[in-house]
């Protein structure tokens, strides 16, 4: 009886880690964090997403290029220029479409 008991719990033991490694997916099943959620239901509810999700990646790419050691061989002020001019022309663009 204690060779099957010992099996048994092997098993389920076994069972739990493949299973803690693929992960379950969570309840909602679309396999996003909450926070993920929330920020995909507010850009179904915006006016054009695309242009929002496009500002808030150019503001982290500009961030990036702000503290990254080194100056991309030169080019970093120019893109930081560049990635300024493109938000300013977007939110305009958006500024526009509400009116």
């Amino acid at each position: 009886m204690r060779v099957f008991t010992t099996r048994a719990l092997a098993l389920l033991l076994t069972g739990g880690l493949l299973l803690a490694g693929v992960g379950w997916p969570p309840l909602g099943g679309d396999g996003l964090v909450p926070a993920a959620q929330a920020q995909e239901k507010k850009e179904k509810r915006e006016r054009h997403p695309h242009i929002h999700a496009a500002i808030r990646e150019l503001r982290e790419a500009k961030k990036e290029l702000e503290e990254a050691a080194h100056d991309f061989g030169g080019h970093r002020k120019e893109a930081i220029e560049a990635i300024n001019v493109a938000i300013k022309q977007l939110e305009l663009a958006l500024k526009f479409d509400k009116k």
